[in-house]
């Protein structure tokens, strides 16, 4: 049995948005012109990624155990740097407890997915449907967000709270789901 290619399209797209994320920084803090926009595409198009790479991999039989590795990490550190970014450019109540709350479930929900594949009940806490509404409103949330256009602004601040909303409902399933695992004496 021979090992899938390393280099597939997929995978290329999910090393693309690891490697968008100096980038998106770098124009985040150039003086430039439209930069809100520049950095709102960069991240767009990362979140787009997301989908296609897992798309593409189902699609074209190209799933390997790097892209399963890195898919989910490229995600969470392109979330975590905007959000970071995001609270610097906003620096209140109202935009850090979204991001300490998003950032530290996804930190949870990793360490319970870790744990659980090392007890061989990785199945238990798959990615569910809600997992994935709140992973869609956080992208075009953020986006939103990182654009800054004002029209537009109350429907990113919306989708935020939506997402913090997906992101603990979805975290008690995972727990939930969990629990009786994590109960079980050694």
């Amino acid at each position: 049995m021979s090992a899938r290619p390393l280099w597939n399209i997929p995978n290329i797209l999910t090393v693309s948005r690891v490697a968008l994320i100096p980038v998106l920084l770098i124009v985040a803090y150039a003086p430039i012109a439209y930069r809100n926009e520049i950095v709102a595409f960069i991240f767009a198009f990362a979140a787009i990624t997301d989908w296609l790479d897992g798309y593409l991999a189902r699609m074209w039989n190209q799933g390997s155990a790097f892209g399963r590795f890195l898919d989910p990490v490229a995600d969470k550190l392109m979330v975590a740097a905007a959000l970071i970014l995001l609270v610097e450019w906003n620096p209140h109540v109202f935009m850090v407890v979204p991001a300490i709350v998003i950032i530290s479930r996804e930190i949870t929900i990793s360490a319970l997915r870790e744990w659980m594949a090392e007890i061989g009940h990785r199945a238990q806490v798959a990615v569910s449907q809600i997992g994935k509404w709140k992973t869609a409103a956080q992208m075009v949330a953020i986006t939103g967000l990182l654009w800054n256009e004002p029209h537009l602004m109350g429907l990113a601040w919306g989708l935020l709270y939506v997402s913090v909303v997906l992101t603990l409902w979805s975290m008690c399933i995972y727990l939930a789901a969990a629990w009786p695992s994590l109960r079980q004496a050694d």
